[in-house]
């Protein structure tokens, strides 16, 4: 061992020991706190010029991923975590990909005290270099814990990090999508604007108390915003948002309630990928529940180029990516555990009127990428210089916490019709739905529409899953010279919807 590393390692072990027994705390003056107050320096951050947060002394910014993963937050230093409060927060350092610090105040009884980070809360392993640290460093981001289903100890469920991005998960689930506070021009040619969440305050929860309240100022080019998150994890984790934004300029392309996932292949099209795995995605749909209450499927794609598809609505009862495919055998992947992540519904509070769910596919050829983006886009936008309110509910789950009274699709695949010989170019489509009450026998009260303004379509056949008590709707189609294909197809019990409506857009 080096002196350099011994000492290293001394040094740490000694902030260790000096940390034992401690709870990560303020000893900052207090100011006074309320929901106003957010609201307040929102407003007054939007009728000046947007200015960018200072970043991090270089020397963070230049951390390789491997130095940065080098230092994590202790659990022992948590705040709270020597309470009798139900939650514990750690902490992220700043620094690599985050290079703007957030400032994180600790909110008791009204008063709010600012966190100051504390290198001696993070442990460190030799390849973390000796870097500066200034009382004004600040944080990237934090994570939630509590006791989920192991009595006495409190894991997490919830991450607020980089942008205005974060996420959680139900019981038993993984880290999957991701939510954001905001999409602002997303997939524009002009590139898309990210909103920050600058500064974060946390309201100390009382012995007992089973939700948990965030506060988050939000600022970009565009716009300044104040959001309130009130989480309560359990099976489901359910979020309530309540945000109220300024804006600056003129914000046509905005997305509220946006999601952010990863789809790469399934069943439907794998022709690019050699992949030992019959599919990889987060999550496999987009499920829209309209405000005419017609359910609807829209199966996600990876793309060959970027596509984006609307859904117009006025006053949806809700969305969200949907992940359906629910066992480990869907993926046959032991590490990623795709069959694990969590579906995310978006619930309207209020009236959002006219605009559409907007869907965003862009061509990803690994799944280290994000490269599916949902959202409702107001159709007139948000004019200059107005403040905006909008609330809604986010449900992190295995599916989404509404009965639409029809059964849902689960799977979809497609192929070469090989036997449509009139038909050279023809494809096959098999879309499988649920075992449900709609679909009981006899399947010849069922009747199927099947329909596209792109290409020829045959009559759908009907048909029992013999092992899953499944009904599976096959049709064929041909696109002949088009370059991609809107297709439609339901299956109905007479006069009523005994399914979701499917819709899947075919590119050649």
């Amino acid at each position: 061992m080096t002196p350099t590393r011994r000492a290293f390692l001394t040094a740490t072990t000694a902030l260790a020991l000096a940390w034992a027994g401690r709870s990560f705390a303020s000893d900052q003056p207090a100011t006074p706190f309320s929901r106003d107050t957010v609201i307040d320096m929102a407003r007054e951050l939007a009728s000046r010029e947007f200015r960018p947060r200072d970043p991090v002394p270089q020397a963070w910014q230049d951390l390789t991923y491997e130095q940065y993963r080098a230092i994590w937050f202790r659990p022992t230093a948590a705040l709270w975590v020597e309470s009798d409060r139900p939650y514990a927060v750690d902490f992220f350092a700043p620094g690599l990909y985050f290079k703007r610090p957030v400032r994180i105040d600790e909110v008791v009884d009204g008063q709010a005290r600012i966190l100051p980070f504390q290198l001696d809360a993070f442990d460190r392993s030799d390849r973390f270099p000796d870097i500066p640290v200034g009382e004004d460093l600040g944080f990237s981001g934090f994570r939630l814990r509590t006791e989920m289903t192991e009595p006495g100890k409190k894991n997490e469920f919830c991450v607020f990090q980089g942008a205005s991005y974060f996420r959680a998960i139900g019981y038993g689930q993984i880290y999957g999508q991701s939510a954001r506070g905001l999409a602002i021009n997303t997939a524009e040619p002009e590139g898309e604007e990210f909103p920050d969440f600058i500064h974060f305050w946390l309201e100390a929860p009382a012995p007992g108390q089973r939700n948990m309240v965030v506060h988050a100022l939000m600022d970009s080019p565009s716009l300044s915003g104040a959001y309130r998150f009130d989480i309560r994890p359990g099976p489901s984790c359910v979020m309530d948002v309540e945000a109220v934004i300024f804006t600056r300029e003129q914000v046509n392309n905005i997305g509220l309630g946006a999601l952010t996932s990863m789809f790469l292949f399934d069943s439907a099209d794998r022709t690019r990928f050699d992949d030992f795995r019959p599919a990889v995605h987060d999550t496999d749909g987009l499920m829209v529940w309209n405000g005419a209450g017609e359910a609807l499927w829209r199966p996600l794609a990876n793309p060959r180029r970027l596509q984006v598809s609307s859904f117009v609505d006025h006053m949806p009862r809700g969305f969200g990516l949907m992940q359906r495919a629910r066992d480990l055998a869907d993926f046959d992947d032991f590490e990623a555990k795709y069959h694990r992540r969590p579906g995310t519904w978006i619930e309207p509070k209020g009236d959002w009127g006219p605009g559409s769910v907007t869907l965003v596919e862009i061509p990803a050829d690994k799944e280290i990428y994000d490269n599916i983006v949902a959202y409702w886009r107001p159709r007139d936008g948000v004019p200059a210089g107005e403040r905006t309110e909008f609330a809604y509910r986010l449900t992190w789950g295995e599916a989404a916490p509404v009965d639409t009274g029809v059964a849902r699709v689960m799977n979809t695949s497609t192929g070469k019709a090989h036997a449509w010989s009139e038909h050279e170019n023809g494809r096959i489509v098999a879309i499988e739905f649920e075992d449900h009450p709609m679909l009981a026998d006899p399947l010849d009260d069922l009747t199927q529409r099947v329909s596209s303004g792109q290409a020829v379509t045959t009559d759908g056949v009907i048909e029992r899953n013999p092992e899953t008590g499944a009904v599976r709707l096959v049709f064929q189609f041909d696109p002949g010279e088009a370059p991609e294909v809107e297709l439609r197809a339901q299956i109905r019990r007479g006069d009523s919807a005994a399914t979701e409506v499917w819709l899947y857009r075919w590119t050649a």
